[in-house]
Formats: C-alpha cells, sequence, structure tokens
C-alpha cells in the first residue's frame, strides 16, 4: 500500500509542477567509478547537512549547490543520484520542459511553484539536468525573442541568491560555454 500512494505521489507532484521524485534505494555509490575527488567533496557537504544547528551557530553559509559539466554519457546524471545518496537527501528532479507553457507569464508561474514545492520537501537535492539546453542561448544580445527564457533565468537566479531553505541545487551541462555568464558567477553555486 505504502509503495501505490508513493507512486500516486510521485506522478501528481510530476504532473503539478515538473518535479520527479527519484528513487534512490538500490543505488550505490560504486555505481559511479572514479570521482573520487567529488565523493570526499560530498562527505564534506554531508556534514554540513548533517549538522546545521552547529553551522547555524558557526555562521556558516548552507551550501548552496553544483554545477557539472561534462561530455554527454560521462556519468553526469549518476552523480546526481551519488550526490543525494551521500548528503542522504530525496532527490527530485525538475524538468525545464515541463515548465513551459503557452500563455504569458505561466512558464514563470510554473517554475516558481516547483521551486517552491522544492522548497516545501527541503532539505533535498533539487537537479536541474542539461541546463544548457534549457538556457543556453541566453545573451544579453539575442536569443529568445519573447522574452521567456531570460525571465525563466530571472527567476531561478533570484531563488538561487535568496533560498535557504536548505534545497541544494545539482545542474548539469554539456557546453558550459552555452550558459549564460550570470549563471556562472560567484556564488550562485559551490563549485563548477
Amino acid at each position: 500500500m505504502m509503495s501505490a500512494l508513493l507512486k500516486v505521489k510521485t506522478t501528481r507532484l510530476k504532473r503539478s509542477v515538473g518535479l520527479e521524485l527519484q528513487p534512490l534505494e538500490d543505488f550505490s555509490s560504486d555505481a559511479l567509478a572514479g570521482m573520487e575527488r567529488y565523493k570526499r567533496y560530498l562527505d564534506y557537504m554531508s556534514a554540513l547537512f548533517q549538522h546545521s544547528e552547529e553551522r547555524v551557530r558557526l555562521k556558516i553559509a548552507p551550501p548552496k549547490g553544483v554545477l557539472l559539466v561534462g561530455l554527454p554519457g560521462c556519468g553526469k546524471s549518476l552523480a546526481a543520484k551519488l550526490t543525494a545518496s551521500r548528503l542522504n537527501l530525496p532527490l527530485l528532479r525538475l524538468e525545464l520542459d515541463a515548465v513551459m507553457g503557452r500563455y504569458l507569464g505561466e512558464s514563470e508561474h510554473n517554475l516558481s511553484r516547483a521551486l517552491e514545492t522544492a522548497e516545501a520537501a527541503a532539505p533535498c537535492v533539487l537537479w536541474i539536468d542539461e541546463l544548457d539546453k534549457a538556457l543556453g542561448g541566453l545573451t544579453s544580445q539575442g536569443g529568445d525573442g519573447g522574452g521567456t527564457g531570460q525571465r525563466l533565468l530571472g527567476r531561478l537566479l533570484t531563488w538561487m541568491q535568496e533560498q535557504e531553505a536548505g534545497v541544494y541545487l545539482f545542474a548539469t551541462a554539456n557546453r558550459v560555454g552555452h550558459l549564460p555568464p550570470e549563471l556562472l558567477r560567484r556564488g550562485r553555486f559551490d563549485e563548477l
């Protein structure tokens, strides 16, 4: 019964806000060979999440997230599962295509709802896969004639700057050169 209930909740979550709860029960960190330095980094981040009262007392900023860049097929998606597994947090995957709407302002509203839902589920890992495909080509000189992509980017950047709910953002990209420079500004992610 609990399995059926979880399945219904997961389906509703995906349909309503474009988020998908990723299963981690069968995942082992041995599934991802290499990345020893990243695994050590995650162990450090895990300590920050597990001892949040101590972190607050010492006035250490909450972890923001990581942007992992690499060629297709190099294990970025497995690294998302590794991240949630090592941090011992649930993994929510945000499909940016799913938040796109056809009416003015609908996409931004959908993104806001998805981010609010992730905050409500905090602490958790929020995985945005292939960020360069969703936000690629957005520059101050052109691209995105309707402005929807720029407004989505602005909403995401504002959320990244202001959120302190304990949502660890894990984003992946194939080509970092296609990302808007304001997304890569120091302080947006803990690590690139």
